[in-house]
């Protein structure tokens, strides 16, 4: 029995409810459609276009917003001369929901927390109409209660701005909230400003601030006293 009557669940997208690699891979075949088409290099086309990306992320200023389908923009521009093909967006985003696959055991997880009084939101550093489209691809976007994205409040975490937009927009106390992150800095420390109880998945997660560690996502059902 837990020790506390939670309200909310918070969870961030990549790496927590999306598989990374299966993004990554998506990336890489879209990457590779073009090659063909085009008879570019695939390695060398992936690896310009990765790059282009990273460096507009890290262009913003602290925790400001850089749109990402502006860096896809930008990205696959590069690889044209500054004049991508005109059907490249709708290329990527079919490549990417082909690709794309839940971590395990996100889909049951977030079902079963679904039927019970808790509400749940993302809270993400990502566009919002990706965020949406990723949770409909899986089939998970109508047990959200709340969509906390970075497009929406303009910041990144760990920025507390993103912590309380949806602590305000469900209502709910941030101490009988939990966030479940995968990354330490971003999620865990930013959560635990905010005054949110922390769930570390995965190694780079893990440090002083996480109140909880877990390896799977069923875990979360335990923490918050809704095993069976």
């Amino acid at each position: 029995m837990t020790e506390r009557e939670y309200q909310a669940v918070f969870f961030d997208i990549g790496g927590v409810i999306v598989e990374l690699a299966s993004i990554r891979a998506g990336y890489a075949s879209f990457i590779d459609e073009l090659a063909v088409e085009y008879g570019l290099d695939s390695d060398e086309a992936l690896e310009e276009w990765k790059t282009t990306l990273g460096n507009h992320f890290r262009e913003r200023k602290g925790t400001e917003y850089r749109l990402a389908r502006d860096g896809y923009a930008k990205a696959t521009a590069s690889l044209f001369d500054g004049e991508p093909p005109a059907n490249w967006h709708e290329r990527l985003e079919s490549a990417v929901t082909d690709a794309l696959r839940p971590e395990s055991g996100i889909v049951e997880t977030v079902s079963a927390l679904s039927s019970t009084e808790l509400q749940l939101a993302v809270v993400s550093d990502i566009d919002t109409p990706e965020a949406h489209s990723m949770l409909g691809t899986l089939g998970i976007r109508e047990y959200f209660d709340h969509f906390t994205t970075s497009e929406a409040v303009g910041y990144t975490k760990p920025d507390e701005r993103m912590f309380r937009d949806a602590l305000d927009a469900l209502d709910v106390d941030p101490m009988r909230t939990i966030m479940i992150g995968d990354r330490y800095e971003h999620d865990i420390v930013g959560a635990a400003d905010a005054g949110i109880e922390t769930v570390a998945y995965g190694e780079d997660a893990r440090g002083s601030r996480a109140d909880h560690e877990i390896d799977q996502l069923e875990e979360l059902l335990v923490i918050v006293g809704k095993s069976e």
